[in-house]
């Protein structure tokens, strides 16, 4: 922290603290709510608990498992600290420990507000925060272990062809039960005001899988709740449950692991592809010839842009197929942009019964503001590291006739357009589900290209100005001082355009787009994306371009 500006640890700080005195405002507020309800409130709180516990138990599991397998097999400090004459179960521990630290951070910064609110508004004695310390300390202890188990024999299985049929065909079948188990609910209006406790119960059926007794989020949750309600026995039933599986999986992971994590560090750096099962269709002449350079599928199609430069289209191939031969990059990719898109298609179960101008202009903006916080994280995720991986090779780029400059406008020309076929994507699709007209759609669209460039360019502008050339892991990288900037910026940016359009917007006023509300609007959000676009972009070309010289 001493090495960075006292004004980025300053704004990350106020950002920080100002995130926790929010969301705790806001969750006491959502609890204060709910729980005025007669007879049904504190039941809606309890089966939100549970809810929110098993899917957060999911993400952990899913982080833990990215990560872990970017830290266990494509990091170099482990491929150096294998060398060394340590055991492989002490360099296996030390990962681990580090996987689960950057996997588990957001989860406790997201859960500690939720925890205060619901104890401040349950009234609870002081010991209970100790004791929610202490399990949420135990709880990321298991999607850790098994996130790691995961990651390690993923890595021993990938190229066979056995495992990858078996994989795709067990999420197909995973995705179509879940698809038919979170079908809607058809509720008979009649019903509805007659019998309110017998609809809730039946609304409420397709959330009792979070309170199967054999999953660690039911004992999270049991635990708290109890302890809430003064069943101090009952709680401690549940704190030693967690505590007996936390020591036995970690017991295991401490002292067994170490073998079977050497064995797939040796396979994934022995093997060439995870496709490596298609080699036998080379024929002996083909491997003689593979020495001599032949123009491949990417080559190929990025010849269709005829009007660049060959270099930059050959950079442009570099950068894309780097980003293909990272499987944890693009794997996060598919698993962002598909929870994304189940919220999409989701969008047609509510938005057929909202008839509201009201609603339909507040969902409408909302769905922008989903699609944009997803981009940032994406940005966040995926764009800033860009110039930090190049790491000690990017003397070579600089040496390369195109110069530090042209390559970063031309790093920042290859996400935008990628960015923007999804997100162009995505919020025709989802203006599509909420049956809005074209030009409403066509407004969309417009605010989305304007915030894809401007975020790609605050991420990748800040990446250069705040660089990481030592760290090989994405995720390191985004961790530091620079990528949490970035996220903050990113997130503050959203905040204020949606804000700005949604006030500003035509459809609000009944008016036309020269009216003094909606031009005053509009001319904040496009200063605003200068600003936060093109500023740090600038910035970083200049830094650049003094770097050179």
């Amino acid at each position: 922290m001493r090495d960075q500006s006292s004004l980025l640890t300053a704004i990350i700080v106020l950002f920080i603290g100002g995130y926790i005195v929010m969301a705790f405002g806001l969750f006491y507020r959502g609890l204060k709510f709910i729980g005025v309800f007669p007879g049904i409130g504190e039941l809606l709180i309890e089966r939100l608990l549970f809810l929110l516990f098993a899917f957060l138990f999911v993400l952990l599991l899913f982080s833990n498992l990215v990560i872990g397998y970017s830290n266990f097999f494509r990091n170099r400090e482990t491929a150096f600290l294998l060398t060394l004459p340590v055991p492989a179960q002490t360099v296996f521990r030390w990962k681990f420990v580090e996987s689960a630290l950057l996997a588990s951070w957001a989860f406790l910064f997201l859960i500690a507000p939720l925890l205060g609110a619901y104890g401040m508004w349950r009234n609870v004695p002081w010991h209970f925060y100790w004791l929610t310390v202490v399990l949420v300390g135990l709880f990321i202890v298991l999607p850790a272990v098994f996130g790691a188990w995961a990651a390690v024999n993923l890595a021993r299985f990938l190229d066979r062809r056995a495992f990858q049929i078996a994989t795709l065909v067990i999420a197909g079948l995973l995705f179509f039960a879940i698809k038919y188990y979170l079908r809607p609910e058809q509720v008979d209006e009649e019903s509805l005001e007659t019998r309110v406790l017998a609809v809730l119960d039946r609304l409420l059926a397709k959330t009792r899988f979070a309170q199967f007794p054999f999953i660690p989020s039911y004992w999270l949750s049991a635990s708290v709740q109890h302890w809430a309600e003064g069943a101090r026995s009952a709680a401690g039933f549940f704190l030693l449950v967690l505590v007996s599986h936390v020591l036995f999986f970690g017991t295991l992971a401490f002292t067994r692991m170490g073998s079977l994590f050497y064995d797939a560090t040796s396979v994934v750096h022995s093997r060439a592809s995870v496709f490596g099962q298609w080699e036998w269709f080379r024929t002996w002449q083909d491997r003689r010839r593979q020495f001599h350079y032949r123009a491949g599928l990417l080559e190929l199609l990025f010849r269709i842009f005829a009007w660049l430069p060959g270099d930059i289209r050959a950079l442009m191939v570099k950068d894309v197929r780097m980003f293909w031969r990272d499987t944890t990059q693009w794997g996060q990719s598919l698993m962002l942009f598909g929870l994304l898109g189940v919220y999409i298609l989701n969008l047609r179960h509510f938005t057929s019964q909202i008839s509201s101008p009201f609603w339909l202009h507040l969902v409408s903006y909302l769905n922008l503001a989903a699609c944009s916080l997803n981009l940032a994280t994406l940005t966040t995720r995926f764009v800033f590291p860009q110039f930090s991986l190049e790491g000690k090779r990017l003397w070579i780029v600089g040496r390369a006739p195109l110069g530090l400059p042209l390559v970063v406008q031309t790093k920042f020309i290859l996400v935008t357009s990628a960015s923007l076929v999804v997100t162009l994507g995505m919020i025709a699709l989802s203006c599509h589900m909420l049956q809005m007209p074209w030009e409403r759609t066509a407004y969309f669209a417009g605010a989305i290209t304007v915030m894809t460039v401007t975020l790609n360019a605050l991420a990748l502008g800040l990446g250069v100005l705040y660089p990481n050339l030592r760290e090989d892991n994405p995720s390191k990288i985004v961790s530091g001082f620079g990528g949490t900037f970035a996220l903050v910026m990113s997130f503050l940016y959203i905040v204020a355009s949606v804000l700005l359009l949604a006030w500003g917007s035509p459809w609000r006023w009944n008016s036309e787009l020269r009216d003094p509300p909606v031009l005053t609007c509009f001319a904040g959000f496009v200063a605003l994306s200068i600003a936060l676009g093109y500023v740090p972009l600038k910035l970083a070309l200049r830094r650049l371009r003094n770097y050179e010289h």
